[in-house]
């Protein structure tokens, strides 16, 4: 398939599951779309790329942890550090469980990055040559099933904070280099109490997700 048919397939797919789409500026792809799953307000944003030169589909999520979140991490590393070494070391386990490709990024205390977990991505890759309505939507709800169940698991251990996203790192530094930063979504851990998302569509979908590092 051309890039030109999948776009088209995409579309109809997206407009016959009434699922809400924006378009992006991409200088680096086919089409860059964000779009909302599952339906409604508490749904999640998926950045949907298709990278110039390349013959797939990359679908993508990002969450920040919310700022009373990521204190009380700050919290749990002084009082224990060898409990949250263990609780950083499950999530890790718990997104390689999950047979999507993922990311974290760690807060950073000097040149370490030592916690907390600031923020998290997962990811995956649709070749033309395999792409369906089903494997694209199941990929939609496997990506956002990953995310859910890092979400319960850091409001679990670390409360429902306190409705505002945390600091990245990470982001930071790559905007004082001049790097690009990926969209990201605002939404918290708690989706009770977010019900706006909201992405920064300055940016394209940068450094922090590359397609073209995949095989």
């Amino acid at each position: 398939m051309a890039s030109e048919e999948v776009i088209l397939k995409i579309r109809k797919w997206v407009e016959q599951e009434r699922l809400v789409a924006k378009e992006q500026k991409d200088p680096r792809a086919e089409i860059h779309l964000l779009i909302r799953y599952p339906q409604g307000p508490q749904g999640h944003m998926f950045a949907v790329v298709i990278p110039k030169g390349r013959d797939l589909v990359a679908i993508s999520s990002m969450t920040r942890v919310d700022e009373g979140q990521q204190k009380e991490m700050e919290n749990h590393m002084k009082e224990d550090n060898d409990t949250w070494l263990e609780w950083i070391h499950d999530v890790r386990l718990q997104l390689i469980r999950t047979s999507v490709d993922w990311g974290i990024h760690m807060g950073h205390q000097g040149d370490q990055k030592l916690g907390p977990l600031q923020a998290f991505n997962v990811s995956l890759p649709l070749w033309f040559d395999g792409l369906t309505k089903n494997e694209f939507m199941h990929t939609l709800r496997k990506l956002w099933l990953a995310k859910l169940g890092i979400i319960h698991e850091i409001k679990f251990t670390h409360g429902p904070g306190v409705g505002k996203p945390g600091p990245v790192d990470d982001w930071v530094k790559a905007k004082q280099e001049g790097k690009d930063t990926p969209p990201v979504s605002n939404e918290g851990p708690d989706q009770s109490t977010h019900h706006e998302i909201e992405f920064d569509e300055k940016m394209s979908f940068g450094s922090g997700f590359d397609p073209s590092e995949w095989a």
